[in-house]
């Protein structure tokens, strides 16, 4: 069958930048919860990184705060197939954060917990390297309660459900166990770039 061009119209080409099955959100910021959101105040906020470690480490807020400043600036992706470009988080990377620990030979994953109880697990290799972030700026202001704030986990490359909200730690570990999304059926991993959505994907 013959389609003529002035009758489909020009088709327009895809994003490169848009991972396949998702759309461009614009300016929309869906806020997907798996729980009730926290009024938590950076008085009582804390992040510690435990587990296979020689010693654990906490920070304070404040504590947290002062540590050398680290940007990402690009998409992030969300398992309910938007995408929001050209975002701007502020906040210190995951790799000077594991600088103050002395990891054990076997660590090789982690699991990131929040202070509602939430977790999700990923690979060392995705929170190292220049990968993963904790965050407390969005685009030039605070990250709202809404979004995680007063910090969340950044994890831009893989699905956002594992960018926990409302971060408090990583716990290292030898070998991998599921958080909250991954026992409901969720990927392990959860790259969009190989529609990784769903146990079995």
């Amino acid at each position: 069958m013959a389609i003529t061009r002035g009758f489909t119209g020009r088709r327009r080409g895809r994003d490169p930048r848009l991972p396949p099955g998702q759309y461009d959100a614009g300016r929309d910021w869906p806020v997907l919860n798996a729980e009730a959101t926290p009024r938590l105040g950076t008085d009582r906020w804390t992040f510690t990184i435990e587990g296979l470690v020689e010693k654990p480490v906490s920070w304070t807020w404040a504590e947290i705060q002062a540590l050398p400043r680290s940007r990402y600036e690009g998409a992030i992706h969300c398992v309910t197939t938007w995408s929001k470009f050209d975002m701007t988080f502020d906040g210190v990377s995951v790799d000077t954060l594991l600088d103050a620990v002395d990891l054990a030979e076997s660590a090789a994953y982690v699991m990131a917990t929040s202070h509602t109880g939430y977790t999700t697990n990923l690979p060392l290799e995705d929170v190292t390297g220049g990968k993963a972030w904790v965050v407390w700026d969005v685009d030039g202001a605070p990250l709202t309660a809404e979004h995680g704030g007063p910090a969340r986990l950044l994890v831009p490359h893989l699905y956002f459900w594992k960018s926990a909200k409302w971060v408090s730690g990583l716990r290292i570990m030898a070998s991998d166990e599921q958080g909250f999304w991954e026992r409901n059926g969720y990927h392990d991993r959860g790259d969009p770039w190989l529609e990784q959505r769903y146990q079995g994907d």
